[in-house]
């Protein structure tokens, strides 16, 4: 797979700018560099491997090592590397942070509940209950070096976390380049490494969950990862009701509550999107829990009549 970038200085800001899109997204990095040979080495290392990543892990892909696991469920067990190794024991990891609202194997549901269709359609209990039927972590069998969804009709999607973890991925290789600022942003899923040479931290737009497009606010982000999650933009409406695309894997049904958005800033964009998901699926209450035992999170709710956030979330928003 091939991307198409650009690469771009700003002298007045001492930036340059890689540009291209990606998993379904508009993808920039930002970095300091000593010399354009360097930055050009850098961009072209992290945009490729973003087309790499993406060919393996991508479910719209047909060649997919995903593709390849979903079309085997319920007949083979296919063959897995470290690395794809690693990334499940990470889905592990998530799964058991998130109480089980991070599941990989949504799949059946988001394709139920798809908001592209077209007429809109709303699915009986009897449909969801058998797209839940395929639904559960801890039901994929996993031995080393290979891994087997145990029903034909399972199937899985990194959506919920592979987004991010490329920023952090890309983050990281900024940093083992020696650059001395990087800000990662693949669809406003950020990870700012230090501070550009014009600021003291990077400036990330809150969008406006009631105006899209506009900012309802401004964080100051240094060595942070900042992640929004809400149903405000990818819904249908079917009779008069909203169905967003956020699914609660427990009801099997898109989540119905007065949140219209999750921000979260946390040490890693990994961490800042599974938590603004999860607590957006949780709700207020469970969901303010999760983020306030999370060692370094912090976040905020928006709702038509205000905002709730945790307690030191407003040190990190710009004063205008």
């Amino acid at each position: 797979m091939k991307i198409d970038a650009s690469l771009t200085f700003d002298a007045k800001q001492s930036l340059y700018t890689v540009a291209f899109r990606a998993m379904g997204t508009d993808c920039v990095i930002k970095f300091s560099a000593s010399d354009r040979d360097r930055a050009a080495s850098f961009a072209q290392e992290a945009v490729q491997w973003v087309a790499n990543f993406e060919t393996k892990y991508s479910r719209f892909r047909d060649s997919s090592l995903i593709s390849e696991i979903n079309r085997q469920a319920g007949k083979n067990w296919v063959e897995i590397d470290s690395e794809v190794e690693s990334i499940f024991s990470i889905c592990d990891d998530l799964h058991f942070m998130t109480q089980g609202v991070l599941d990989p194997t949504m799949l059946p549901l988001i394709r139920l509940w798809d908001y592209h269709k077209t007429p809109a359609s709303v699915p009986t209990d009897q449909e969801v209950d058998k797209a839940l039927e395929l639904v559960g972590w801890k039901k994929v069998e996993r031995r080393p070096g290979s891994i087997y969804l145990p029903q034909e009709g399972m199937s899985l999607d990194l959506g919920g976390f592979g987004k991010e973890y490329a920023v952090d991925k890309v983050a990281a290789m900024a940093v083992g380049y020696g650059l001395p600022c990087c800000l990662v942003d693949f669809g406003r899923d950020i990870h700012a490494v230090e501070n550009p040479p014009s600021a003291s931290a990077w400036h990330i737009a809150l969008e406006n969950p009631e105006k899209p497009d506009t900012p309802w606010a401004s964080i100051a982000a240094r060595n942070l990862g900042i992640a929004t999650s809400g149903d405000y933009c990818r819904f249908f409406e079917k009779d008069g009701q909203r169905f967003g695309h956020i699914i609660d894997p427990r009801s099997g049904r898109p989540v119905a509550n007065a949140i219209l958005a999750v921000s979260i800033l946390a040490n890693s964009c990994l961490e800042a999107g599974v938590l603004s998901t999860a607590a957006f699926v949780m709700g207020e209450e469970d969901g303010l829990k999760l983020i306030e035992g999370t060692f370094g999170a912090e976040g905020c709710f928006v709702f038509n009549n205000g905002i709730q956030q945790t307690s030191n979330f407003y040190q990190h928003v710009v004063q205008n």
